[in-house]
């Protein structure tokens, strides 16, 4: 075997790989949809759900429950639509627009620890994607 790793050695390796490095993920694309919800609401404020759902592309359920949490976390206000009183009007608070305005924090996702990599090693995880893309199921 190469490098002496037997199949489970190296499954077990590389789940606590995935765990280490991959466990981000989620929090860098959640993080990712909470600036594109941030960015609606600042480009079309004083904006309604369903112009922000529609903007993301995504449904006005999830984009609600989306916009609750902005809402809790002091970066939207929702307030009543002084021309309409079913429905809302969605504006940034200060935090909010300060929010947009930063740049994303990169270098702590994957992608931006990736990035560091020379091209060669890229190359290689490359190559191994490649091989594990191929195992049959």
């Amino acid at each position: 075997m190469f490098g002496g790793g037997t199949p489970a050695a190296l499954a077990d390796r590389f789940a606590k790989l995935v765990e280490l490095h991959g466990g981000d993920m989620a929090a860098a694309k959640a993080l990712g949809q909470q600036r594109a919800l941030l960015a609606a609401v600042g480009q079309l404020q004083p904006a309604t759900l369903n112009q922000v759902a529609a903007h993301v592309k995504r449904g006005a359920p999830a984009i609600s429950r989306a916009i609750d949490v902005l809402v809790r976390a002091g970066l939207v206000d929702r307030q009543p639509d002084p021309d309409n009183r079913r429905r809302l009007a969605l504006t940034l608070t200060e935090e909010g627009r300060q929010a947009v305005q930063s740049p994303p924090v990169a270098d702590a996702s994957l992608e931006g620890r990736l990035a560091r990599l020379a091209h060669s090693e890229l190359r290689a995880l490359e190559r191994g994607f490649e091989i594990l893309e191929r195992l049959p199921r």
